[in-house]
């Protein structure tokens, strides 16, 4: 797949034959659309065009093509699926929390947009864009997004009280278990396990002990992690609320 600069030069070859609006920006685009191949790059640009055809424009813009992306990416859009109003304003809320710690999380990448209209099996997303194409991550990043995925289920519970946080937290919550499980025991970066490699294969037998002590590590992570998204959003409360009231009403 190609690079950052790979994509770029691609988008500009398909997009040269389109009508563009003076706003499209082929490095955001790229940036957007890491280990995408030159015919999903196509595809994006062909849904853009079709999309802005429907829409009787004379010019591609570059919501357009935004739209496109995240449909290419994620799914389309699920606007027919009514959302009641509880269930709405706490999606504005999960989302909000997202977005909030991962602007206060110096390591994050910079937030692109953040949106509550469904789209695939999501209810609504936070999406984040990387300055360039990364191979490795570095142990802060990777506490930093620890955090930011916790952000959403702290969020629902500081506003919504203990039992009415939701499932929507599921695959942040599978996306911190298996990040912090590989923190532990592939990328050598617990203390009290140490930088070795360890894995469940039938090759590689772990002991009962050794099992029960990589899970308190996972548990300890993924622990520290979630307070200190919580920690962020206190902090920041009256954040929380203006933006997930501007997310309840503008949608993206």
């Amino acid at each position: 797949n190609p690079d950052v600069l790979g994509r770029e030069k691609i988008l500009n070859v398909l997009l040269a034959k389109l009508p563009l609006a003076p706003d499209v920006e082929v490095k955001i685009l790229a940036r957007g659309t890491p280990g995408f191949a030159g015919a999903e790059l196509a595809n994006l640009v062909n849904e853009g065009a079709l999309y802005a055809a429907r829409q009787n424009k004379k010019l591609v813009t570059m919501s357009d093509l935004e739209y496109a992306k995240d449909k290419v990416m994620m799914g389309a859009e699920r606007r027919s699926m009514v959302m009641k109003e509880e269930e709405k304003k706490l999606t504005a809320y999960h989302e909000a929390g997202h977005a909030l710690v991962a602007f206060f999380s110096p390591a994050s990448d910079p937030i692109h947009k953040a949106t509550i209209i469904p789209r695939g099996r999501a209810l609504g997303m936070v999406m984040r864009l990387p300055s360039d194409d990364r191979y490795s991550l570095t142990r802060e990043r990777l506490w930093a997004d620890l955090a930011v995925a916790m952000g959403g289920r702290i969020a629902e519970e500081l506003i919504f009280g203990y039992a009415k946080v939701t499932t929507g937290a599921s695959s942040d919550i599978m996306q911190v278990t298996r990040m912090a499980k590989s923190m532990v025991t592939k990328w050598g970066m617990s203390d009290l396990i140490g930088p070795i490699l360890h894995e469940h294969t039938q090759e590689d037998f772990i002991s009962i002990e050794k099992a029960n002590l990589i899970d308190q590590e996972v548990k300890k992570i993924v622990t520290e992690a979630y307070q200190k998204a919580e920690t962020l959003l206190k902090k920041h409360l009256k954040k929380l609320h203006l933006l997930a009231e501007h997310l309840h009403e503008y949608e993206t």
